[in-house]
């Protein structure tokens, strides 16, 4: 079954052009918060213990001790969160353990703004609610987010995705007599791009999306195909692929062989 895609989560780039990032997911996403709750309870709790010693060896007093405990809270729970996530831009401990970085929702880098107010919320949904809060809020969000990141306008972004295997396309065995004698126009960018952007991604898709998508493809390619062969309409389109490419790679040994002879006659002369 495949997983819808909220139109929501695209980002376009300065040209307008779409540029394809994944969210973090939400277990993935709990773990990395739940990393980095356990190193903020565990400076809390070392804080704790060194201003116990200290008051027993007489270095503060109780009334000292009350501002050491606010600062405490402050520094464990706000100041170093933010720090750190400035520091790693946008990562923390758990974020760099799940893969994630935080960034702003239209693809920005996060600032000290955003990781202000992320660690200033934080203290209520996070650390005071032991994260009950911030796991209601991501698990009713599309891009599993908490109230903090609502607040601040960011989300969690995947950036430790999986090795993608380069696709070389090869001729299919039925349609390599039509290939001999078939003629493929110049065909629009737009178009050479989503068909080989949908070859690359086909084995991801759900049956009835892939040759919903494949014959699409085909009858916007078709006005450039000459002559209409009767194929499979994702057969059709690697072997429009393999044509385009071996006429690339023709026309790039033409251009060479004919720089090589013009650079040949300048030097002899």
């Amino acid at each position: 079954m495949s997983t819808p895609i909220d139109s929501t989560d695209e980002v376009l780039s300065g040209e307008a052009v779409a540029i394809d990032v994944q969210p973090l997911g939400f277990f993935m996403r709990a773990l990395g918060a739940l990393i980095d709750m356990a190193i903020g309870w565990g400076l809390l709790l070392l804080f704790l213990w060194l201003r116990t010693w200290l008051l027993f060896i007489g270095v503060i007093d109780d009334s000292v001790d009350g501002i050491l405990n606010i600062t405490a809270l402050v520094v464990c729970f706000v100041a170093v969160p933010v720090v750190v996530e400035l520091a790693l831009r946008g990562r923390s401990v758990g974020k760099l353990a799940v893969g994630g970085r935080i960034v702003r929702v239209d693809g920005g880098a996060a600032g000290f703004r955003h990781a202000f107010i992320r660690a200033l919320v934080g203290v209520l949904e996070v650390y005071m609610t032991f994260g009950a809060v911030a796991i209601l809020a991501g698990a009713f969000t599309a891009r599993s987010q908490r109230l903090g990141d609502l607040i601040a306008g960011t989300y969690s972004q995947r950036v430790r995705t999986p090795k993608l295997i380069p696709l070389t396309p090869v001729m299919p065995t039925a349609l390599s007599g039509w290939a001999e004698i078939a003629d493929v126009a110049r065909m629009p960018d737009r178009l050479a791009r989503r068909i080989s952007q949908f070859l690359q991604h086909a084995e991801r898709m759900s049956p009835q999306a892939r040759a919903r998508v494949a014959r699409d493809l085909v009858t916007e390619a078709s006005t450039y195909i000459s002559p209409q062969p009767v194929a499979h309409p994702e057969q059709l389109l690697i072997a429009i692929t393999v044509l385009r490419r071996e006429r690339e790679r023709r026309a790039l040994a033409i251009a060479d062989a004919k720089a090589e002879r013009l650079t040949g006659r300048r030097v002899g002369v």
